[in-house]
């Protein structure tokens, strides 16, 4: 049986550019669940914002957030539809 599914949008601030790499690959290892992702940079604060919109059920989305969160120097919240 499928676990019903949720959408979500995880919203990322990313202050240590190392953590790009790892945060990448992440994404990669989500890629059948993400909708689409956006990334501004924000050059002043050398700071990049990342929203990533995903489908998937409630553990996978949080186990996404989770890895990413716990990331030096990156920090994320995620928000999700009530529908």
């Amino acid at each position: 049986m499928m676990d019903k599914t949720r959408t979500a949008l995880i919203g990322i601030i990313v202050e240590n550019t190392e953590a790009i790499d790892r945060l990448n690959d992440l994404l990669h290892e989500y890629r059948g669940n993400i909708i689409g992702r956006m990334g501004v940079p924000h050059p002043s604060k050398e700071i990049s914002i990342i929203s990533i919109a995903i489908e998937a059920p409630d553990d996978t989305i949080s186990a996404l957030a989770g890895k990413l969160g716990a990331l030096q120097g990156v920090t994320t919240k995620t928000i999700y539809s009530k529908v």
